[in-house]
């Protein structure tokens, strides 16, 4: 793209940033490299506090998609008992955390704002 500015629209909107941390991390298959990726952005001024909250949530349910993915891509097919079990638990909670604060970014990014 050649110029940041043309990635406002992207970088501003936290729904936007939320489905790029779950992409980010299924390419990677790493919530580590992507949550450093986004702090790096947060501190050259990049991306807003909000956009980046959001992209850690994303990040970490996109963690869980690399479960099902490898499942599909690596191993014999889905994940089978118990694995199976712990797989739905861990989508289940980390999407039930991302469903509960996704609309929260921007008041969780002003309280952080305030207490520095």
């Amino acid at each position: 793209m050649g110029k940041l500015e043309h990635l406002e629209v992207f970088l501003g909107n936290p729904y936007w940033m939320f489905v790029g941390g779950i992409v980010m991390t299924l390419l990677w298959q790493s919530s580590s490299l992507s949550t450093t990726a986004i702090i790096a952005l947060v501190a050259s001024g990049a991306l807003p506090l909000p956009s980046a909250i959001a992209a850690v949530l994303g990040a970490n349910l996109g963690t869980t998609g690399t479960i099902w993915l490898a499942g599909l891509l690596v191993s014999d097919g889905m994940p089978k008992g118990d694995t199976l079990r712990i797989a739905m638990a861990h989508t289940g909670m980390n999407l039930i955390m991302a469903i509960a604060l996704l609309p929260f970014v921007r008041p969780i990014a002003r309280f952080l704002n305030s207490v520095h």
